[in-house]
């Protein structure tokens, strides 16, 4: 706490030791961890297309497709996931999703903000939009016969994941080049979404990394 503050004093910033009973209203009984920061309103990026960000990667696409995820914490691990993996965009669909929230700000730890998010109104029409600029679109079913360690992922990829419980949507799933399944060793028959998301995105990253070391290429 002495090195936080510390470090807010060398930026400027006037601290005020407090009691934690004061901090609990400042947050109105939300977890605060013992530090609040009241701050003016943040002026964002403006938001780009996906069509923008696709023609000015340099490498190949890798991007994280999320199909109707409802829980705000699992919508802000999956941004966090999305920036440690170096996710392009995260796409997800308009209706019938979070959104960016407050507790999705605060769960992604900063990811909200550097992470590309993009609302999409049909989101089976922009999986086929992808394919149009090569991008493989890979769902992930629990069902599916191959799993993620036989694919070719080194090249463009999109990893579509379902909602909490349901899974991907009939006409999502049926969008898809591929439905892929992560193995499992134990007794559980499914993952978090946001854990299931950091196995595939890095299985990507891992697969390139290991193809760039070979060939010295990038796909």
């Amino acid at each position: 706490m002495r090195d936080l503050a510390g470090l807010a004093e060398g930026q400027g910033l006037r601290v005020v030791w407090v009691p934690r009973a004061r901090l609990d209203g400042l947050v109105f009984g939300g977890r605060h961890q013992g530090v609040v920061a009241q701050v003016d309103e943040m002026a964002m990026a403006a938001p780009r297309s996906l069509d923008d960000i696709l023609e000015q990667l340099t490498e190949p696409a890798l991007l994280l497709v999320l199909d109707g995820i409802q829980d705000p914490h699992n919508l802000g691990a999956c941004l966090r996931v999305a920036d440690a993996l170096g996710v392009h965009a995260v796409i997800a669909p308009k209706d019938r999703a979070v959104g960016i929230t407050p507790t999705v700000r605060k769960v992604a730890s900063g990811a909200a903000e550097t992470v590309p998010y993009i609302t999409v109104t049909n989101l089976a029409r922009t999986l086929r939009e992808l394919k149009e600029f090569g991008i493989q679109v890979i769902g992930t079913a629990g069902e599916a016969e191959v799993d993620l360690t036989s694919l070719d992922v080194v090249g463009p990829v999109a990893w579509v994941m379902g909602a909490e419980g349901e899974g991907l949507r009939r006409l999502t799933r049926e969008t898809c080049d591929q439905l892929t399944r992560i193995p499992m060793f134990g007794h559980v028959e499914s993952l978090n979404v946001s854990v299931a998301s950091g196995i595939c995105l890095y299985e990507s990253r891992r697969r390139r990394m290991s193809h760039v070391a070979t060939t010295g290429l990038i796909s």
